[in-house]
């Protein structure tokens, strides 16, 4: 099977930004009548012609996310651990030179962080680390895994590159998921963004996502931080990474996170903003081209986009949110986090408004095998099928309920 860095180097940018700018109006509609898409069909979904026809995608999109996923949105929060940083990426709110308190939390100190989590109702949680090897070591993170691991059904890290032999140890301790940001699929532009630390290695970072599926983890992230390239870049790029590992690991879930820049301590100039049109237009040729792969909305879009962004193909969105170290079980509110996010939502809350929309939230849907007996399993299996069925049946959403977030303020 052909490596990703080598597919990816079938692609070059100029590519890339010819068809963006020269596909038309036919070829996208075309695209839209085929059952299953190619990345070249992906790419034409991307094109300056095919944000002209926004709707039309849209409804192909909410198909799509109806068949596979009913009206199910899973739910999770994220926990930082650590934001002590060896990294300089110009970009992030972590960056070694911002002159910011930093936070390592002790096993105890996470373990009580986790359980207020628990208390709260949160089952799925995603940790989070700074680029710290000495500090936040792969075996820390397992201790911290192995301890909290009563308290939820699934824990994932989004955390610096690892080793296959890492990624293992991880999975050994309780991890099941991982989410690597690239950042940026242009390695020149990733030079530059990186001037200093481990971070700076791209070729490694690239090859994370295959490692931890090597190591044997159940589901695989990617994503890029939309702004830094131009449009068709990088999200080209984050759906042809996706669409490889889906061939690479085909019993392996793999997602997509969405995350745009926004305000972080230290500053950054955004020279390629994702305006709301774009970013709809991304999110609905990405569930037209993987059409069983979760996407990731985050707190760093509002309240507003998120909602909206449900019939249309995002799958899995965060709740109680907080991007600084520590603050859960203190209600400390000092703390620096890594970037502002702007949808505050609780977790009761955001359950309340995805019922609202005429959508289940999901806490749990995942029962490690390994640590409950076989009964067990099959009185839970056989609650998801009903449920699972009970949510495909659900009436289809009114054509205008697909009001795209750009145009329905």
């Amino acid at each position: 099977m052909q490596t990703f860095p080598a597919l990816l180097a079938d692609w070059p940018s100029e590519r890339r930004s010819e068809r963006a700018r020269n596909a038309t109006k036919d070829q996208v509609l075309a695209v839209l009548a085929k059952d299953v898409l190619e990345p070249i069909d992906f790419l034409t979904l991307l094109s300056d012609a095919a944000s002209t026809l926004l709707e039309e995608i849209a409804q192909r999109a909410h198909r799509e996310t109806i068949r596979y996923f009913g009206r199910a949105v899973n739910i999770f929060t994220p926990l930082y651990i650590s934001d002590i940083c060896t990294n300089q990426c110009r970009y992030c709110g972590f960056n070694a030179k911002n002159s910011l308190k930093r936070t390592h939390l002790s096993v105890d100190e996470a373990y009580a962080e986790a359980k207020a989590l628990h208390d709260a109702g949160h089952r799925h949680v995603l940790l989070l680390t700074g680029d710290a090897p000495k500090i936040s070591s792969p075996s820390y993170i397992a201790q911290v895994v192995r301890r909290i691991k009563p308290l939820f059904a699934s824990i994932g890290i989004e955390v610096y590159s690892l080793s296959l032999e890492d990624y293992s140890l991880l999975v050994h301790a309780g991890v099941d998921n991982m989410t690597m940001f690239q950042e940026t699929y242009d390695p020149t532009l990733y030079d530059w963004l990186h001037p200093a630390g481990p971070k700076k290695d791209y070729a490694y970072r690239l090859g994370a996502p295959e490692r931890a599926g090597l190591a044997g983890m159940r589901s695989l992230g990617v994503g890029a931080l939309l702004g830094l390239s131009p449009f068709e870049q990088d999200t080209f790029a984050t759906g042809l990474h996706a669409w490889w590992l889906t061939r690479r690991f085909p019993g392996t879930d793999i997602g997509i996170s969405i995350p745009r820049i926004c305000p972080h301590e230290g500053s950054f100039d955004v020279k390629h903003a994702v305006d709301d049109s774009h970013f709809v237009q991304y999110i609905t040729a990405l569930r037209c081209f993987l059409p069983r792969s979760p996407i990731t909305c985050s707190t760093r879009e509002s309240p507003f986009m998120r909602n909206h962004l449900l019939p249309i193909g995002v799958t899995r969105v965060s709740a109680g949110v907080s991007t600084a170290v520590g603050g859960r079980s203190t209600e400390n509110k000092s703390v620096t986090g890594q970037f502002e996010i702007s949808d505050h939502r609780s977790l009761p809350e955001m359950v309340n408004d995805i019922a609202k929309l005429g959508y289940q939230a999901v806490i749990k849907d995942w029962e490690d095998p390994t640590e409950t007996s076989c009964a067990a399993v099959w009185q839970s299996s056989q609650r998801d099928l009903r449920a699972t069925w009970a949510l495909r049946s659900a009436r289809v959403l009114p054509h205008s309920a697909l009001a795209l977030p750009a145009l329905a303020a």
